[in-house]
């Protein structure tokens, strides 16, 4: 099961810790929550905000796994074609071709993740303007039962905008985080 996502934009970030406390408080775990900013002098200023990890603000992740993608079909072609064509020799086999293939799949994954390194997130991309802004990005993973509790804590922040909604992470990668966040700090 994947959660819900729903984004929201402030001026404040001290306001946005206020919202993240009150969260919290109502049930709604911390890797649920996270604060996107350029302002990192700031963030740092407010150690309870769960801000977003700089490594996950570039589009590393995405743009590997889409290299891979490009890779396996280029080395899949690459093995189809020699196949079909009867290019491999008896003197050397196989490994050559296989070789070859492995460090096609391997080059594309890797340019794909250097492509990523340089291009921020494709999810936060839309909010480039609003962050230009010196406005925060806050953001919360929800279970269909906890949206209300969200609505209830939204009412007593009027400076939060909506900035929209998608599909989140699933459920299990959260318990997996609230897990080792519960080892970390024990």
């Amino acid at each position: 099961m994947k959660l819900k996502r729903s984004y929201f934009t402030g001026p404040s970030l001290d306001d946005l810790e206020l919202f993240e406390e009150q969260l919290e408080d109502a049930g709604i775990s911390t890797p649920q929550i996270h604060v996107l900013s350029l302002d990192d002098k700031s963030l740092s200023d407010h150690p309870h905000l769960h801000e977003v990890q700089s490594f996950m603000k570039q589009d590393v992740v995405h743009k590997s796994i889409l290299g891979a993608v490009v890779g396996s079909g280029l080395a899949s072609t690459l093995l189809l074609m020699t196949f079909s064509f009867e290019l491999v020799s008896t003197t050397a086999g196989w490994m050559p071709v296989v070789f070859l293939s492995v460090v096609i799949l391997g080059f594309s994954t890797w340019l794909g993740g250097f492509i990523g390194i340089q291009t921020p997130n494709y999810k936060f991309a839309r909010f480039e303007k609003i962050l230009a802004e010196e406005r925060h990005v806050f953001f919360v993973d929800l279970e269909p039962k906890q949206e209300k509790i969200l609505e209830q804590i939204l009412k007593l922040h009027p400076n939060l905008d909506r900035a929209g909604t998608e599909e989140g992470l699933p459920h299990w990668l959260v318990s997996l985080q609230c897990k080792v966040g519960m080892i970390r700090h024990s």
